[in-house]
């Protein structure tokens, strides 16, 4: 089969889910594609290229799922509807990839496109809300850090959760009461996201001034 950008990042992201960010080599890639590693450089200039093709292409999945969720809201949503939007459309977008999470938090030191889109989007979003152009940047990058770390969380949690005898409970209980607390309120993982998001926007709007015109 003929040697693509498409397939070399396919093989790419395949390779990634195996081995993980440090690890990942062009010579792997080119092992899964059964190709010699030389000819991988026609079509990608090395590594570094590879993963911001990579994130790129988790990055402008998410975008464009967040068009479409921006797009089915109504004419008058608010700006904090329009950021969860976008929030929980990257949540999603990122989690469908093995390491999704890990390539966006990579993403500003690939210059990757996809990622500078979110990022554009979701400081015009915060700017029409009437933040201040100094405050926007730590509001988007703070919500965009958020995401990638809950998805970081969610892809790494253990399949089943570690073996706690009575012994341990019980001191467990002791020393982190707060912590342990049956009648603290958990939430299940999507209303945890969605909680946290609007923690965040409240946070925001205290920095909001009068909206920009046309908002």
């Amino acid at each position: 089969m003929k040697l693509t950008k498409e397939r070399i990042v396919d093989a790419g992201m395949a390779v990634f889910a195996e081995v993980g960010y440090q690890n990942l080599s062009m010579r792997q890639v080119a092992d899964r594609l059964d190709a010699h590693a030389g000819s991988l450089y026609y079509h990608v200039r090395g590594r570094d290229e590879l993963l911001a093709l990579m994130a790129d292409r988790v990055c402008r999945s998410a975008y464009d799922a967040g068009t479409e969720a921006l797009g089915a809201l109504p004419a008058d949503a608010t700006w904090r509807e329009r950021v969860e939007a976008q929030a929980a459309t990257l949540r999603r977008g990122i989690a469908r990839h093995p390491g999704g999470a890990q390539l966006l938090a990579e993403s500003p030191g690939l210059l990757s496109t996809g990622a500078l889109s979110l990022m554009e989007r979701l400081l015009r979003t915060l700017l029409d809300a009437g933040l201040p152009a100094g405050d926007c940047h730590i509001a988007a990058d703070t919500l965009l850090s958020h995401v990638t770390g809950f998805v970081l969380q969610e892809q790494n949690q253990p399949a089943a959760p570690p073996p706690v005898t009575a012994e341990l409970y019980a001191d467990l209980c002791e020393r982190f009461p707060l912590v342990m607390d049956p009648s603290l309120q958990r939430p299940d993982q999507d209303e945890k996201f969605t909680r946290s998001v609007r923690l965040l926007c409240s946070g925001f709007a205290t920095l909001a001034g009068p909206p920009a015109a046309g908002t």
